[in-house]
């Protein structure tokens, strides 16, 4: 187990045998996108888990960042499932019906599956906001979003082992 600090507060990540990890990520604003999916697998490699305990599968955009992540989850096959996607505010309600669609979907599927189902979708009013959380200025939400995946599953297994 190691200890991260997070807001203040540090946290045990758990160790997990045979840990895999699905990565769903939107090729939309892969200029914030890439880097989150980077942060997420380095800190899942940090942590001792091998890149073949990864997974990735690239979508067009946030809205179909559900989809995939209900197939990943359904096939049995991973412990945890990350959403990774950016949605920059526009001009338009587009961006409301974007963000809803990907929030209300990992809303769902966190109550209907039994994997868990990460959400890494960063909902910003501009590009710098998103790069600022994409490893920039302020953080790599992709790092923490790998880091709340091994911490969720291992809550999973603990109700739902492997056989």
């Amino acid at each position: 187990m190691s200890t991260q600090l997070h807001n203040s507060i540090a946290i045990n990540l758990p160790h997990i045998q045979e840990l895999k990890v699905a990565i769903v990520v939107a090729r939309w604003n892969n200029q914030v996108t890439e880097p989150l999916l980077n942060g997420a697998i380095n800190r899942i490699i940090e942590e001792g888990y091998s890149r073949d305990d990864i997974t990735v599968q690239r979508v067009p955009g946030t809205v179909e960042l559900t989809y995939a992540a209900a197939q990943m989850a359904r096939s049995g096959n991973y412990d945890a499932v990350i959403m990774i996607g950016c949605v920059i505010r526009g001009g338009t309600p587009h961006f409301d019906y974007v963000c809803d669609n990907a929030t209300q979907g990992c809303a769902i599927l966190n109550a209907t599956q039994e994997v868990p189902i990460i959400f890494c979708v960063l909902t910003t009013d501009d590009e710098q906001q998103a790069l600022d959380r994409a490893g920039g200025a302020l953080c790599n939400k992709g790092t923490e979003a790998a880091e709340a995946a091994i911490e969720m599953a291992a809550i999973a297994r603990q109700y739902h082992p492997k056989k």
